[in-house]
């Protein structure tokens, strides 16, 4: 993947990519990660996190754990985001992924076109996890540990077969949701699931 951007990050010596996983689906939370990458140890492969398998981005996942200079990865909750809304709970776990890096990072590249409130200078780029190469394996870490919490929720609710969809308002999900209710995990702000729940 070519950094086709326009901006001159020459005077910045650690750029962070930022991404999130999980603003569409109807249940459990949205994951941001964020990846500052060693141009010694350069990685093969990366790309937006929705272009690749599953099994590609968990072979990635690791590489990406094991060459980045610092990564990290926050979540927020279902209940945060019916409290703030699902933007501001995405630009909130961008926040909380870029102030957990072990080492800060001078500059952010964020995915999108919406910036979180940062300490650091940071741009927002549309299309960002298929443009650079950090905004993808930030986008490879999110997709990741999201798909684990969702395996992690469909062993505690395994009616809605959450290992199947993620998560994603698909026909099968919508069908379980109507069949058995939201459970605690469901965000009840989304539409889908705010008409199920008792007046």
């Amino acid at each position: 993947m070519i950094d086709d951007i326009d901006i001159d990050l020459k005077q910045y010596s650690l750029i962070a990519g930022v991404d999130e996983a999980g603003r569409g689906p109807l249940v459990g939370s949205v994951v941001a990660a964020a990846v500052i990458l060693d141009a010694e140890q350069p990685i093969e492969g990366l790309n937006d996190s929705k272009k690749l398998s599953a099994k590609k981005r968990e072979q990635l996942a690791i590489e990406i754990k094991q060459r980045a200079k610092s990564w990290s990865v926050a979540s927020v909750g279902p209940e945060e985001i019916d409290k703030i809304n699902i933007l501001q709970a995405s630009l909130l776990a961008m926040k909380k992924a870029v102030e957990s890096l072990s080492i800060a990072a001078d500059f952010a590249l964020i995915d999108g076109n919406k910036l979180p409130d940062l300490a650091c200078e940071a741009e927002a780029i549309v299309k960002g996890d298929a443009r650079v190469a950090a905004i993808a394996a930030a986008s490879i870490l999110a997709k990741v540990e999201r798909d684990q919490q969702m395996l992690e929720l469909h062993n505690e609710y395994p009616q809605y077969e959450f290992d199947r969809h993620k998560g994603y308002p698909t026909k099968v999900h919508m069908a379980l949701l109507e069949e058995h209710g939201p459970c605690p995990e469901h965000r009840k702000s989304f539409g889908p699931v705010k008409r199920l729940l008792p007046a």
